[in-house]
Order: C-alpha cells, then sequence, then structure tokens
C-alpha cells in the first residue's frame, strides 16, 4: 500500500481523536518559530497538514497560511473545520513530493511538522528542492521530525512500525544538517523533547534560511 492509500485510508476509516499526530491545538514550539520569524502579513505553508490543526491555529493569529496533505481525505476534513471556523486559510491536496509549481507562492516560510519522519531517505533531497522552490528569496525552513534516540516504536533501528500501520524513520541531527546545507543555511539544529498525546518524542528541530548563493 503506498503512503497516499495508507494516508487516505486513515483519514476515512479512524477517528480524529484515535490518529496519534492529529492533535487539536498548533504546539508551543511551532508557534514560537513562526511568530518569531514572520509577520501578519507573512505567507507560510504547511507541507503535510493532515486535518489541519496547525494551519487552522495560525490562521487564528493572523497568518496567511496554506496548508498540503498527500490525502485528499484530510484535505476535506481541513476544509470543513476552515468553514466552521470562518477562517480564510487554503488547503490543496497534493504530494509534497511531486509538482508544488500551482502553488501560490512564493512563501516566507514553509514548515513540516512531524512529516519528514513519513518520508525516507531516498525521497528526501528531492523534497527538500521542493522547499526551497516554494520559498521568497530569503525565506525560512522549519521542521521538525522523530530522532533516532527516541524511546518510541520499539526505541532502536532507523525504520520502525507504528501501531497504526505506518512506517517511520528516525533521523541523526547529522543526516539533517547533510540534507538541508546545500540550499539552506543553518540557524539552529538541536534534538528537544516533543510533548506528545501520549508521553513525549525526541525530534530534531531545525530552523534554517534559504540560500541563493
Amino acid at each position: 500500500m503506498s503512503i497516499k492509500e495508507q494516508m487516505e485510508q486513515i483519514y476515512r476509516d479512524v477517528a480524529l481523536q484515535d490518529i496519534p499526530w492529529n492533535n487539536e491545538a498548533a504546539p508551543d514550539v511551532l508557534v514560537g518559530a513562526v511568530t518569531s520569524r514572520a509577520t501578519d502579513r507573512s505567507k507560510v505553508i504547511e507541507l503535510g497538514c493532515g486535518a489541519g490543526n496547525n494551519v487552522l491555529g495560525l490562521s487564528r493569529l493572523g497568518f496567511d497560511v496554506t496548508g498540503v496533505d498527500i490525502a485528499e481525505n484530510a484535505i476535506a476534513v481541513a476544509q470543513a473545520a476552515a468553514q466552521k471556523a470562518r477562517l480564510a486559510c487554503r488547503f490543496v491536496a497534493a504530494d509534497v513530493l511531486g509538482d508544488l509549481g500551482a502553488l501560490a507562492g512564493p512563501y516566507d516560510l514553509a514548515y513540516d511538522w512531524e512529516l519528514l519522519h513519513h518520508i525516507f531517505p531516498e525521497d528526501r533531497e528531492q523534497y527538500v528542492r521542493n522547499v526551497w522552490r516554494l520559498l521568497d528569496a530569503r525565506g525560512w525552513y522549519l521542521s521538525v521530525c522523530f530522532a533516532e534516540d527516541d524511546p518510541q516504536f520499539g526505541g532502536a533501528g532507523k525504520y520502525r512500525k507504528t501501531p497504526i500501520g505506518t512506517e517511520l524513520y528516525f533521523s541523526s541531527e547529522r543526516e539533517i544538517e547533510t540534507l538541508v546545507s546545500q540550499l539552506f543555511t543553518i540557524e539552529e539544529l538541536k534534538t528537544i523533547d516533543l510533548r506528545a498525546r501520549r508521553g513525549s518524542h525526541r525530534a530534531i528541530y531545525l530552523l534554517a534560511r534559504k540560500r541563493t548563493s
């Protein structure tokens, strides 16, 4: 089953409260990073937005936010939530590894929150190039993904299966540095404790700025 098929099935068949990564409120770490690097006139994009909770939270703070997800079922949930809340954010169903030229960029800040561990090493260079193309000349990129020393899902191995059936790749700081350093200037790269719905995760936090030369 492809990642798209898997995610379509999850957002069709699993209640939102039972999807492990579906947090109702945007995390403080995310909100703090965005508000310190963007203004209320900034265009922000989330790659891998799921049911759109982070996008809705940032939209309430005044940002011009777009959410992208591979699962059309997730986008339908996000659009319904935005309509109910009367928020002007946008949601687009698209593969973040594909052609994102139709998105209305450039963006001042792009972020992925707990997405990169769903993208395996052989696809990551293409993904980071896509992020780079979406950004304004001095745009920011924020990423948070699970670290290889995270104790969850068996606590060992780069590839791990989750109870919900997804397979994740657990990264090191060195891998993330190597991945982004040719296209971005890294401002922060560190391992943090990330609060989860059940316990916490060790996660790699990256904040970087687009390089144009």
